[in-house]
Formats: structure tokens, sequence, C-alpha cells
């Protein structure tokens, strides 16, 4: 009997390795078809038609989150890690085969820009992690949706659809996005919607979000801007004092863009306009009472009625108060009476003046106090011109340095008072109109003429008066005319032509001179010149005489002129 040859082990894998194509199609590498003979434990034995089984994990065969339905007879797919490992076991992989299986469909729907399936099951930094039937693909945070998810486990273990973004195989790297299938879906929607609006129509809305300049309003899948402006016609310093999210509101459509697909809302336009009626209502120089709502650096505004305001310019909130701040005049909230000043109905504005609605201490003060009246107050301010003098009614006085004292330059006048100092004049002026009041303390001096039209004993300017020396000092002299006539001074420059004559001292107290009127202060106090008198003399006596020509002396022509006055 012949005896029968046995094939090897190298002439069975070669038998193997011909079945499968040849040595280089081996199973090594591969997905290949088995056959589910056993399940041990989390196990299942599979035969692939190699000398021996191998053993895969059953959760490879399971959706996330869900438990393997497999049973001894199924038929699978696997993946060929090894024929065998050190236990001659052959190394398979379902999760293998499944992830190639995947990306080479994954490949082709991203090439033809599909869409694809996957179920988020976890969570890594920066993202979540995407089964997409075997390959797992990363999703960043801000491409589950279109605004930020705070909780994203109702997402989770569920399947939907995604957008690649990008895939590298070497790597094994995928990126998809869930916001992207949003969008697009939301711009379908909103194409649609927007074609059903129309300018002018009104609708009702879902308060989806609130902001600092306005509200986000649902209109049935597409958002709508409701501007903070377009609440009321009252001011609105923020929505949240109307309303709220999940507030259900009518709104008019006031504008659609179609090309950004961004539509404008307003509530306002719902209301009647308060502005209709208000030239009739809000007439010059009415006066009404309303809230200060808003301050700036120029002015107040003032609420008249909802939906109508005026502005009190800064220049008008006060008579007496200049160039301080509105917030140092009035508060916000409070209670104030106005006086209309003007109304435009086509700018919709309205100016209001708040110190007319009160009495003007200006014209009070005139009242209760005529030129020439005594008043008495507090150096506020002293400057190179004058001092500043606080009076009755929050009004200021002005006494100029020349009318502060007699006799000495207005420089050494001002020097005399200080700050803080109370002190008495005169009233010589008010201008009600220009916020003026004039006054003049050197006119309560003795000897001074009274005020309002004082009598000036018939001099008039180029006079000569023959006058009594009451008071010698450095500036001049102190001087009145006749017994109880009107006082004047003479400047040191005008006592004499000459500057030997210059000096004061050379007069005497209770002395008598001639001098020339020169002029009148606002007083009407009289200024005298013996410099003028002498000069006119001269003058006179050359005109009678003649020039000095002929040899005579201007010594002897002033004699010859002297002697025949005397004659």
């Amino acid at each position: 009997m012949a005896s029968t040859a046995f094939p090897s082990r190298d002439d069975f894998a070669a038998l193997l390795n011909e079945s499968l194509g040849g040595e280089d199609q081996g199973f090594e590498g591969r997905v290949v078809k088995g056959t589910v003979v056993g399940i041990e434990n989390d196990m299942a034995v599979i035969d692939v038609g190699l000398k021996s089984e191998g053993r895969v994990a059953l959760r490879e065969f399971a959706a996330p989150g869900k438990k393997a339905e497999l049973s001894v007879g199924d038929e699978v797919e696997v993946y060929v890690d090894r024929i065998e490992n050190v236990n001659g076991e052959a190394m398979l992989s379902r999760d293998r085969a499944r992830r190639e299986a995947s990306w080479d469909k994954l490949e082709k729907e991203h090439d033809e820009g599909n869409r694809v399936d996957g179920v988020i099951f976890g969570r890594v930094k920066g993202g979540f992690t995407v089964d997409l039937d075997g390959a797992v693909a990363f999703l960043p945070g801000s491409q589950v949706d279109v605004r930020p998810v705070r909780d994203v486990t109702p997402l989770m273990d569920i399947s939907q659809p995604f957008q690649i973004l990008k895939m590298d195989r070497k790597r094994g790297n995928i990126v998809v996005s869930r916001r992207a299938i949003l969008e697009e879906t939301r711009a379908e929607q909103r194409s649609g919607l927007i074609e059903s609006l129309a300018e002018g129509q009104v609708t009702e809305g879902v308060v989806k979000n609130i902001t600092d300049y306005g509200a986000f309003v649902d209109l049935g899948g597409i958002d709508g801007l409701l501007h903070v402006t377009d609440l009321s016609y009252k001011r609105v310093n923020h929505p949240s004092e109307m309303i709220n999210i999940g507030d259900t509101l009518t709104v008019q459509i006031i504008k659609i863009n179609k090309d950004t697909q961004r539509i404008s809302l307003g509530m306002k336009q719902l209301e009647s306009d308060p502005w209709d009626a208000a030239t009739e209502k809000y007439a010059v120089g009415t006066k009404l009472n309303g809230s200060v709502t808003n301050i700036t650096e120029y002015g107040a505004f003032v609420e008249l009625e909802p939906g109508i305001e005026g502005l009190v310019h800064v220049s008008e909130m006060s008579w007496t108060k200049k160039n301080v701040h509105p917030g140092k005049i009035v508060s916000t909230s409070q209670e104030v009476e106005v006086i209309v000043l003007e109304v435009d109905t086509e700018k919709r504005r309205i100016s209001l003046g708040l110190k007319q609605a009160q009495s003007n201490p200006w014209t009070d003060f005139a009242d209760t106090h005529p030129v020439g009246a005594t008043v008495e107050g507090e150096v506020k301010n002293a400057t190179e011109f004058g001092l500043f003098i606080g009076l009755d009614g929050d009004v200021d006085g002005m006494v100029h340095m020349s009318d502060i004292a007699w006799g000495i330059s207005g420089e050494d006048a001002l020097n005399l008072h200080h700050k803080g100092e109370q002190v008495k004049a005169i009233v010589l002026d008010i201008d009600v109109e220009k916020e003026r009041i004039s006054l003049g303390m050197k006119q309560l001096e003795k000897g001074a003429p009274a005020m309002g039209g004082a009598d000036t004993g018939g001099m008039k300017r180029g006079s000569v008066e023959t006058v009594t020396v009451l008071d010698v000092r450095d500036g001049g002299l102190e001087v009145q005319v006749g017994d109880d006539g009107a006082t004047g001074f003479i400047k040191r420059t005008d006592l004499g032509r000459d500057r030997d004559e210059q000096r004061p001292d050379r007069f005497q107290v209770g002395q008598k001179i001639d001098a020339m009127v020169t002029g009148f202060d606002r007083s009407k106090k009289p200024n005298f010149s013996i410099k003028a008198h002498q000069l006119a003399e001269e003058k006179q006596a050359v005109e009678q005489f003649g020039s000095t020509d002929s040899g005579a002396s201007l010594g002897d022509i002033l004699g010859e002129a002297l002697k025949k006055k005397d004659d």
C-alpha cells in the first residue's frame, strides 16, 4: 500500500496565500469576513478561515451607549492585525474594520460635500468626540451650535448630521461641525420666512435676548432687532426697563434688508406720536412742570410728558451761577418748573428755560436799589481793574479801580482792600440786560457830590474856579469850590507847568487858588488843573498882544496882560 503524502505547514501556507490572491494579498492588514463560533464572557470568538480563531471584545460590536447584539453564527467583518500571536490566536479588530470602512465612505462624502451622520459620545479638551460609524472625529466647542451651549448632554448619544470640515487619514484626524448644518438650515428657513414678510407689517414675536442697545425678537424662525430707541417715544435707558426675555410682543416691521437678512422692528410705531400736538400744547412762553431725566455738560433734559423732552441749556439754568456744571444746579428725577423758549417739531426739539421761571435778581435789585442808594457787601474778588462786591439777591456789583478812592492811583486803591472784607458803596449804574451793576466807594467820602444828577454849580469843562485846599496829599490836592460847593481833586502833575511847581507841599490847607475844570467823573465830581489854567492865560496873552518876534519876552507880555487886567 502506497503511503499517502500529507501537506506540510509550508504547503498549507502556500495554498492559503494562493486562495487569497498570492503572497502580496495576505490576511494581515485586511478587512475580511468571519463567523461568530462562540461567545465567552465579554469576548466573541470569530473564525476567519485561519488555523486558529480570534477573539474580539463584544463592546466593539455595540453602538455608543448601547449593548452588543451578537449571536453565534452571525457573519461579521473584522480587521486582521496579525495571523498569529504568542498564544497562537489570530489578532482581530472589529473597531479597526469599521474604521477602515468608515474612512473610505467618509472620504467619498467629504469630496462630494455631503453631510454625514454621527453620534456625540465623549468630551475632550476644547470640544467633543463624535463616532462617525467607526471613525472618531473631533467636534470643536465653537462648532456645536450657532450660539454658545452650556449643557451638551441632551445632544449626546443621538444620531444627527454633521459637516466634515477637515480630514487627514495619515494622522487619523477628522474635524466636523454641527453648527454649519444648523446655519444652513436656518438660512433656508430665513429666506423662506423673509419672503413672507413685508415692511409695515404688524406681527408677534418672542424676546430671545436683551442687550444694551435693544432686544432680539424671534418672529418664528428668524430674528429681528428691536432697537432701544424704537421701544417707546419716552426715554428708555435700557430695554430691560420695559421688556423681559420670553415676553411675547406685538411689533411692526420697520425695514427688511434681504441681502443681509436683517430685520428692524419697532413698538412705538404702533402708538400715537405725542409730537403731533406739540406746537399747540407747548406754545412759547408757557410755564410747565417736568422731571429731569438726563444731565450733560451742556444742559439738562426735562420730560414734559412720556415721549416729549426739552433741553434746558446751561446758559438758561441760573441767573447768577455762571460756568458751572448743570449737575450742581439740578439733579436727576428732580421736579422743576420751566418756560418754553422755542419749539421745532421737524427736529423734534424744545428749548426750555429754568431761570425764566424764577424772578430775575437783577431786576429785583434795580427795583429795590436805585442809582444813588448805599449798599453793603463782601469783597468776592479783586481783579486788575476793580473789586467785585457780593450784594443782596446773590448778584455781584463791580467797583472800578477809579471809583475806589480819591487822590491815589487805581493800583494803589486796589491794595487798600482784600477778599472777604465788608465794604460800603453807592450804586452808580444798573444794566439789567447785561446783568451789570456799577458801584462807587469814593463817592461816600466827605465832600463828595450827591448822586443822581448832582448839581455842578454851573461849572463846565474849561471854566476857571477859585477853590480852597482841603487836604494836601502826595498825589495832589483835595479842593472844594466855595464854602459848601463840590469837591474835586488836582493831580500832582496839574499843580504847575514847571516841575518845581508840581510839589504838593508848597500848598497849605485853607489856601485859595484858581484852577480850570478839566472834566467830571461818573459821579459828577470835577477834576481841576492849575497847569491848564496857566497855559490858557499864556495863550490868551499871545493872541491879544501878538507874537514875541518884536523882542519882548513872554514875561513882558504876561506882565502887560496882567496889568491891563488889573486896570
